[in-house]
């Protein structure tokens, strides 16, 4: 059990673990959401939306986190905006969105005499780098994102089975929408500048999208995500320990790799159960 137990006797790489604990369970609640409403797309969109923003605070030595926020916050009401009208498909304004943001920010950071460095911290960020203050500021959005979960249940439950019903029922889906937009922003922005946008998306998709291939209820699609991210955080670090790979990178690797091992466990599951039904 050395191989496990040694990467963990380091105190950088325990305060990566506690990050990827909560950076799993704020994905959990956000993203199980994303992948039951069919919007893993944005995800993505919004995990990269946030770079021209993120690069106008860096060059301006402003606030890295602000300038995600106010980018994030641009992409989520241009989604929101252009989804109303009704005449584009929501997938096409994210895609619009997503190309158009993630080409002002590459614009901007074209300027910077760092442009590699920054970039590539964008992405993978530096799991192993976490402070205390940022383990500190993760727990507070997970507190914030729990609460909105929570409160924003029984809206989120009707807009992700059936929006025509919750609008006759009252349950106004476009105010279940924003704030299902803002916890998945809530989520990215309190994550990606210590994990990098790579894993947030990661972590956001892959294991809401594994666990949901085998709950019925939402409550246990979010435990199992967390939980499999939970697992997929601590492989990651143990296997970039000892193989020497990036570690951000590596965690969400393991995080696709456990739901395709999970999409083949319900494949089989299937056939054995055709198999069954035929005898």
């Amino acid at each position: 059990m050395d191989w496990l137990i040694d990467p963990l006797q380091v105190g950088f790489v325990r305060q990566a673990l506690w990050a990827g604990v909560l950076v799993s369970l704020l994905c959990a609640l956000a993203g199980s959401w994303v992948v039951l409403r069919g919007l893993a797309f944005l995800g993505d969109a919004m995990s990269h939306g946030m770079l021209p923003g993120v690069a106008v605070a860096s060059m301006a030595g402003g606030n890295i986190l602000l300038g995600a926020l106010l980018s994030a916050g641009v992409m989520a009401c241009g989604v929101s905006l252009l989804g109303r009208s009704g005449r584009l498909s929501q997938d096409t304004s994210i895609g619009l969105l997503f190309a158009g943001m993630l080409s002002l920010g590459v614009i901007v950071i074209s300027h910077s005499q760092s442009f590699a460095v920054d970039l590539t911290g964008f992405l993978f960020g530096d799991v192993l780098a976490v402070r205390g203050q940022d383990l500190a500021g993760l727990g507070v959005a997970l507190a914030v994102t729990a609460l909105v979960a929570v409160l924003g249940h029984r809206l989120f439950v009707a807009l992700a089975f059936d929006v025509r019903k919750a609008h006759t029922l009252g349950m106004r889906p476009r105010l279940a929408h924003v704030l299902m937009l803002g916890l998945v922003t809530l989520a990215i922005v309190a994550s990606f500048h210590i994990v990098g946008t790579l894993l947030v998306f990661g972590l956001l998709i892959g294991p809401a999208a594994a666990a949901a291939l085998w709950a019925r209820r939402i409550s246990m699609i979010m435990l199992g995500a967390a939980l499999l991210g939970i697992a997929s955080t601590l492989i990651g670090l143990v296997v970039s320990w000892h193989a020497a790979t990036a570690a951000g990178a590596t965690i969400a690797a393991v995080a696709v790799g456990l739901f395709f091992l999970s999409a083949l466990g319900d494949g089989l599951r299937h056939r054995l159960s055709r198999k069954a039904v035929e005898v």
